[in-house]
């Protein structure tokens, strides 16, 4: 999730464990400060672009890292505040702020390593937008209405935030009954397609909502996508297919794609270029024909040395004409035509 969602949950949680002891807003800022400490694996420096898109949201993001570290930041924080707070109560505030940060990423669809160091697929429910305001609203609001009510001294001053807290909870369920509807619809409209081939299958939320749903189907060298709506009058989904190239046996033994295969469960596009080289683009954060993560991979020159680390290619983002449609597709199930690119064949 977004920075500022992991900030609030971790805000609400410290204000749940040791709000009242600490007073003021030590206990959010400490919270924030611990929800967000994951995430600082971005300033280590990788060595190429596949390894930093792969091994973000590893080690930091790992149940098992986090819950060794919990004991050791909370021995500072009660000596710091240990007429107020108790060391199991310290203890408890690190592990929940932390743990719930890749606990919460995982339900996207970028993929987080909560088992690291096995080597067990990455995490990726997909069943919430990276940014959704009605998550990161409830936390916010309970925040503030807690805050408030604490300057003025009230005695049940808790009770927005632990609401907020159960609201975000709730909408992270409802994400899931979501997800399980439109899935059980994309059965019921590709059943032919999808055992034809043995192909895999995304479903992941729109920008900002858990109404609309954006679904991948993966075929050998083509893959549909569509878009499923829970308001649409009846289950029907407009596919539209596109290529993508073989893998060529250089690129198949490469390290680096077998481990971005791996990250990205097998839902990737493959395109050659013009001098050789193939660009291979992460199909799960993005639609046709923009997408965030592609890498150029050179073949080895002379053939049998080992190939060059693959770079990145810079990403393409929706142009901003088609975020109007985008929301008009919840209700109305012909919206995104026009700005869809044409595929190729038949769904």
């Amino acid at each position: 999730m977004d920075s500022l969602t992991q900030a609030a949950l971790g805000a609400a949680l410290g204000e749940a464990v040791a709000g009242r002891r600490l007073g003021g807003i030590k206990a959010l800022a400490l919270g924030a400060a611990l929800g967000t400490l994951p995430d600082l694996d971005v300033l280590i420096p990788y060595g190429n672009a596949v390894d930093s898109f792969t091994r973000h949201r590893g080690f930091s993001h790992s149940f098992l890292v986090l819950s060794l570290l919990a004991p050791v930041l909370a021995w500072p924080l009660w000596r710091a505040f240990r007429d107020r707070l108790s060391y199991p109560r310290a203890w408890a505030l690190c592990a929940l702020a932390l743990v719930t940060h890749p606990l919460l990423d995982g339900f996207t669809v970028y993929g987080t390593q909560l088992f690291w160091p096995l080597k067990s697929p990455p995490v990726s429910i997909s069943s919430i937008f990276i940014i959704d305001p009605a998550y990161t609203l409830p936390l916010l609001l309970g925040l503030g209405g807690t805050l408030w009510l604490r300057r003025r001294g009230a005695m049940r001053s808790p009770w927005p935030n632990a609401l907020g807290l159960i609201l975000s909870t709730l909408y992270l369920g409802m994400s899931l009954g979501a997800k399980g509807m439109i899935e059980a619809r994309v059965e019921g409209a590709l059943p032919m397609a999808a055992g034809r081939s043995g192909g895999s299958v995304l479903t992941t939320p729109a920008p900002l909502n858990t109404l609309l749903w954006r679904v991948v189907v993966m075929e050998g060298e083509s893959y549909l996508e569509g878009y499923g709506s829970l308001l649409d009058p009846e289950p029907a989904f407009a596919f539209r297919r596109y290529e993508s190239a073989p893998v060529p046996l250089w690129l198949a033994a490469h390290p680096d794609f077998q481990r971005l295969s791996w990250f990205t469960h097998g839902f990737y596009r493959l395109r050659p270029l013009e001098d050789g080289a193939y660009e291979v683009t992460d199909l799960r954060m993005g639609a046709e024909p923009d997408y965030i993560f592609r890498f150029r991979f050179e073949p080895p020159n002379p053939p049998g040395l080992a190939a060059p680390r693959p770079s990145a290619l810079p990403g393409t983002r929706p142009q901003g004409e088609a975020l109007g449609p985008l929301f008009e597709r919840i209700s109305h199930p012909t919206a995104l035509e026009p700005f869809r690119p044409p595929g190729v064949g038949g769904p």
